[in-house]
């Protein structure tokens, strides 16, 4: 649905989320591999801990709820390169949420960084990627976003907020020679799932969570999850009748 990729050398992607987790892990797999790495997140140490090693990684930090400096970052970035071949938008938060516990202030956060902060990303690249005619963009948003679970009554909603916008943009840009990519990962060992109080199924690594986004990319995936054993699973629930997924919800998870 994309075109392939077989060559990543010197390619220039601009990792946004890249100082921990899935986005750290892809940006060094990445510069491994030979492209020219932008990363950028809000801690600026953590950025220089994932750049160690890579004299061809940029670093720029920013806040992706502040539209300015992802303009400015941005800016650098075209300054240092000329163009982008992809951007890849990882960053976001999670926080447990139930009705019994619903909290305005805490659901605006995660909506102004899951969900608004993505908007910013595509404010300032979308004018990049169209007026070059080529490159692409990938999203990552969560199976969680598939449907209703528990514990996510913010977080879950604000991932099908960002499946619904990759499908859209794919119309959109696809006929415009721009690559998209939904990403959608199960349960990934990062600092935000250290949080959890369950059994996460099918728990994968950060550094093999990078493996199959990068993988799913140079296939030409617009579809990219992980890992399959798992994802598939959610993705058959969802086609169940509403009286059956929630039986099978409450089974599974005990809530």
């Amino acid at each position: 649905m994309n075109p392939p990729i077989q060559n990543w050398k010197d390619k220039k992607v601009w990792v946004i989320g890249a100082s921990t987790g899935i986005g750290a892990e892809t940006a060094r797999l990445l510069l491994n591999q030979g492209a020219r790495v932008a990363l950028s997140a809000r801690h600026l140490t953590s950025l220089q801990e994932t750049a160690k090693g890579f004299q061809q990684a940029l670093i720029e930090p920013l806040d992706i709820t502040d539209l300015t400096s992802l303009q400015n970052a941005h800016a650098r970035i075209i300054v240092q390169w000329q163009s982008i071949d992809l951007v890849l938008v990882v960053a976001g938060t999670y926080n447990e949420m139930r009705a019994d516990s619903f909290d305005m202030t805490a659901a605006n956060r995660l909506l102004d960084i899951n969900v608004r902060g993505v908007y910013h990303c595509l404010d300032v690249v979308l004018p990049t990627l169209l007026k070059q005619g080529n490159g692409g963009i990938g999203i990552v948003a969560s199976v969680a976003g598939l449907s209703g679970l528990p514990k996510a009554l913010v977080y879950g909603p604000s991932k099908a907020a960002i499946i619904n916008l990759c499908e859209s943009l794919y119309i959109d840009l696809r006929p415009r020679n721009i690559a998209v990519y939904l990403i959608n990962p199960g349960f990934v060992e990062t600092p935000l799932t250290a949080k959890n109080d369950f059994e996460m199924p099918a728990l994968m690594s950060a550094p093999d969570a990078a493996v199959a986004l990068v993988k799913g990319i140079e296939d030409g995936d617009f579809h990219i999850h992980f890992p399959k054993r798992f994802t598939n699973w959610l993705r058959l629930a969802r086609l169940l009748p509403y009286q059956l997924y929630f039986s099978l919800v409450h089974k599974v998870t005990g809530l």
